[in-house]
């Protein structure tokens, strides 16, 4: 027999995982959004399903219901489910898609017999096409049906189911959101940079995008030793002073986040033959009482560890 799929909050992520479902043989029934226009968008995308603009019974003629909506409404739609499900929620397995929540949010349903998880593809969604999943970790927990249930979709896909304790989430989804979303700040940050230099931003993407690929590049081939690079990687405070003294006059936020950074790196960051150290090298920067550094300081001051001990 197929299997069923019905999806509530069809945005990025449920609409590339139900195309990818359709395309592997699952039926698809409801897909619910917010509007009938949305929901009718996200059945073309799919290429299956009952485009629905609200919370309705057809959503339990699927065996299997995965909530893809924001962390915030997950809550409510586990709510409303057991509203409109009652007793018929009994050996449905529900699965959200949340990173930084676990399963009990869908406690509502689970009290009504439903099995619960959350299955969390650890990759980013454009909304444009389906990524790739081959190979991608899915963050799983729940109840033992679920976490079958759960499995079975990673596996279809391709991916590689990947048990985790529920209290870990927000840990897991903090690493996910440093190295994608973070990322992207970072690396736009220093674009905007340039455009204030009066740097066209197809020259400024020309001249920073090729540096960050191969740096990456680099940490995936050779290490990160290897990889780090910059004036902190050396040593060189004194260009540390320098670049803190103009983001200060710049932007005091832009000051701060690269005084984080550097403090952060210098902690997590080795060099050749040394143990991270502690956050007390570093010039300091004009905030949290500190004082501003001057462009031309030669000598950086001393600053105490902010977060205390050693990495």
């Amino acid at each position: 027999m197929s299997e069923t799929l019905a999806i509530v909050g069809a945005g990025r992520v449920g609409r590339a995982l139900g195309r990818r479902l359709r395309e592997l043989g699952w039926k698809i029934g409801a897909v619910v959004t917010r509007n009938e226009s949305s929901a009718r968008r996200a059945v073309r995308f799919i290429g299956a399903g009952t485009p629905l603009p609200s919370m309705s019974r057809r959503i339990l003629q699927s065996t299997c219901i995965l909530i893809a909506t924001p962390d915030s409404a997950i809550p409510s739609v586990a709510e409303e489910l057991t509203r409109i499900g009652l007793e018929e929620l009994k050996g449905h397995v529900v699965l959200h898609t949340s990173g930084a929540l676990d399963s009990s949010v869908l406690n509502a349903t689970r009290k009504h017999g439903a099995s619960v998880g959350s299955m969390h593809p650890l990759q980013t969604f454009n909304g444009v096409t389906v990524p790739p999943l081959e190979g991608k970790v899915f963050a799983i927990e729940g109840d033992p049906q679920a976490v079958r249930k759960a499995r079975k979709i990673a596996r279809a896909v391709g991916a590689a189911p990947s048990p985790i304790e529920a209290p870990n989430k927000p840990l897991y989804h903090a690493a996910g959101a440093l190295a994608a979303g973070h990322a992207l700040v970072v690396v736009e940050s220093a674009i905007q940079l340039l455009m204030a230099l009066g740097t066209k931003r197809s020259e400024a993407m020309r001249a920073l995008l090729p540096m960050t690929k191969q740096v990456l590049q680099n940490y995936e081939r050779l290490g990160m030793k290897a990889a780090w690079t910059g004036p902190l990687a050396r040593g060189d405070y004194d260009v540390v002073a320098k670049h803190l003294a103009a983001l200060q006059d710049y932007s005091p936020e832009y000051c701060k986040a690269y005084d984080a950074l550097n403090r952060l790196a210098e902690r997590i960051m080795p060099r050749d033959g040394e143990e991270p150290k502690e956050l007390g090298r570093l010039p300091s920067n004009g905030t949290n009482g500190m004082q501003h550094s001057a462009p031309h300081a030669s000598h950086p001051k001393k600053l105490r560890v902010l977060t205390g001990g050693k990495g």
